[in-house]
């Protein structure tokens, strides 16, 4: 089943089911009106979205329209929990390895998490608005997951089950804020703006024999300027599980639904699958020649991120955004 919601003025949109191929798309009406709402009543609700799916994509639902993602907000357009983690430890390994940092061997068996700004994200084809290009303006291509409720100390092997949505990810991330702000010893915070999130949330079904460990086993692609930077594999070097990273949210409290668990910037250790930030890439710069070489966004650069299937198909839609300048 895929998901999306509709802007229609309201800071939380019109939930929209979704047709598999990405080209229809029917309001979910007398069903839910949020995707929260859904959430909230998942095993009751997820049946008759499911069904209206299957008419969807048979041909047969009433009222379907061409769905059109700039027309989209994020699936959750305001959460109540958003917590990334760090599952790929060769990306934190690589940036620490160029500042000349060890690493602490505990980031091996204790995954990083940091609890993000989840009042304000914005859609998937809405602009990065910044004030300065002086900040540092990255873009982060990850994969996150969208909970039920999951009770405290939750097991791993019991996670999973609490997994009812996954969409793609852009953490925009202000790189020349953050050292001052880790410096302080308190975290991240102005340095992590609003976060952007693929038009369309999916099952796990919808990834058929991708969704395997509780990780997605296809290339996360990236493409800056048109140009593509990054085809890392998400199954593929992650050291942390989605259950792993939902099992330490929970180690100490509750998570309730509508809870988005991120992946991460998703890296491999294999270089020539690119990168999916740009630090990423200066880190690797400064360990071959000494000194970073690609800069960081400008006010008119663009950032595409898109996972495909098998057959080349689109499973998320796209997240498609320009970096533009903060007027007034």
């Amino acid at each position: 089943m895929k998901l999306a919601t509709l802007k229609d003025g309201s800071r939380d949109g019109q939930l929209l089911v979704v047709s598999r191929d990405l080209k229809t798309a029917c309001i979910a009406d007398g069903m839910a009106p949020t995707l929260q709402r859904a959430l909230d009543d998942w095993n009751f609700m997820a049946p008759q979205l499911d069904e209206l799916y299957a008419r969807l994509n048979g041909g047969r639902a009433a009222n379907s329209f061409d769905f059109d993602a700039s027309k989209c907000m994020a699936p959750l357009p305001r959460a109540f929990q958003w917590a990334d983690g760090s599952s790929y430890v060769n990306h934190v390994e690589l940036v620490r390895k160029a500042r000349s940092a060890d690493m602490p061997d505990s980031f091996w068996h204790d995954p990083l998490m940091y609890q993000g700004g989840s009042d304000d994200f914005i859609g998937p084809q809405d602009d990065i608005v910044m004030a300065s290009e002086e900040w540092g303006i990255d873009f982060e291509s990850e994969i996150a997951v969208i909970t039920g409720d999951v009770p405290m100390g939750v097991k791993v092997q019991n996670a999973a089950e609490h997994i009812r949505l996954l969409m793609l990810v852009n953490d925009v991330s202000l790189r020349n804020l953050i050292p001052a702000e880790l410096a302080k010893g308190f975290g991240f915070f102005q340095s992590k703006p609003a976060s952007s999130f693929s038009p369309v949330a999916v099952t796990p079904d919808e990834l058929g024999d991708a969704w395997k460990e509780g990780k997605v086993h296809l290339p996360l692609r990236s493409s800056l300027n048109n140009m593509l930077v990054g085809q890392p594999n998400a199954g593929v070097d992650m050291v942390f599980s989605f259950p792993q990273l939902i099992t330490h949210l929970c180690k100490t409290r509750n998570a309730r639904a509508g809870t988005i668990v991120g992946s991460g910037t998703v890296s491999n250790k294999d270089a020539a699958k690119g990168y999916s930030c740009i630090a990423e890439k200066r880190a690797l710069e400064m360990i071959a020649v000494g000194e970073p070489v690609t800069p960081y966004m400008k006010f008119g650069d663009s950032i595409k991120i898109e996972m495909l299937d098998k057959n080349g198909k689109s499973i998320f839609g796209a997240i498609e955004q320009s970096v533009v300048e903060q007027h007034g």
